[in-house]
């Protein structure tokens, strides 16, 4: 990943010419969030897909 500042630049050059702030405050928002989530499982590990599903299974209500 680059920097903050060409990630904000990257974000500008794809968003529209219409975008309002919010648009701009919500991308910026979910790019932390996933950067954050990255960074954590690099930290603290992850769990594959397989695993995922088979514990998110017990909660599915039919």
């Amino acid at each position: 990943m680059g920097s903050v500042k060409q990630t904000v630049a990257s974000l500008l050059q794809r968003l529209p010419e219409d975008c309002s702030l919010e648009d701009i405050q919500h991308h910026l928002y979910v790019i932390e969030k996933v950067r954050g989530g990255l960074e954590r499982a690099d930290a603290e590990g992850a769990i594959e897909q397989d695993e995922a599903e088979a514990r998110l299974a017990k909660w599915i209500i039919e």
